[in-house]
């Protein structure tokens, strides 16, 4: 389950990782703790208890918003959260991971970003974000074991893999320099989406 952080936490002492946008990382080690900090991109923390293998990623959809109709994990621009899923999903394979034995805990999804809100029959950045993630567990068949979702507060995650335990800390007001790095981190995947499928409509 997620917890909150707390004075004796033996963190400390452990190899630390920090993830940007973008990144992703996976250990079979059991003294790796993974951080990030998130607004309205997501992390994803897979891990199979069994084999002793965790990863984790730092995500954001490539698209100014959707259709609630849409399928986000079949759009063009839901790609971008598969590949990143793929890519921890498959580095952990080939530290030993069972496919079936991956569980989930997944982080993030807050309104920071410029037009985040709801829009009639339309939902926007960080409540698309939300819905890839979950829609991708689903359909993977990788069961959420916990999860903190949406809101308008960023949140900084620690994820440990002694106990797989997730530490979330949620930020009273969102630094200036978390939304201009995730609007970057937006406006290069969206340009990259635009210049790969110039043609296609990602919402309707």
């Amino acid at each position: 389950m997620a917890k909150a952080f707390g004075v004796s936490m033996p963190l400390n002492t452990m190899k630390k990782v920090l993830l940007k946008p973008g990144e992703h990382f996976v250990s079979a080690e059991t003294d790796v703790v993974i951080s990030t900090l998130l607004g309205s991109c997501i992390a994803a923390c897979l891990y199979d208890p069994v084999r002793r293998v965790m990863g984790m990623n730092h995500f954001l959809l490539a698209s100014h918003r959707y259709s609630r109709q849409m399928p986000v994990c079949l759009s063009e621009a839901g790609r971008y959260g598969v590949h990143s899923m793929e890519l921890i999903i498959n580095g952990m394979l080939k530290l030993g991971a069972s496919r079936q034995g991956i569980r989930a805990k997944v982080f993030g999804g807050s309104s920071i970003l410029p037009g985040s809100g709801t829009t009639g029959n339309f939902v926007c950045v960080g409540e698309v974000n939300c819905r890839f993630i979950l829609e991708f567990l689903e359909n993977d068949g990788i069961p959420l074991i916990s999860s903190d979702l949406g809101g308008s507060r960023g949140r900084v995650i620690l994820f440990d893999s002694g106990d797989y335990s997730v530490y979330v800390r949620k930020m009273k007001a969102m630094a200036t320099k978390v939304v201009d790095r995730e609007r970057r981190y937006w406006s290069h995947a969206i340009r990259a989406h635009e210049r790969e499928t110039p043609d296609m409509e990602i919402w309707d």
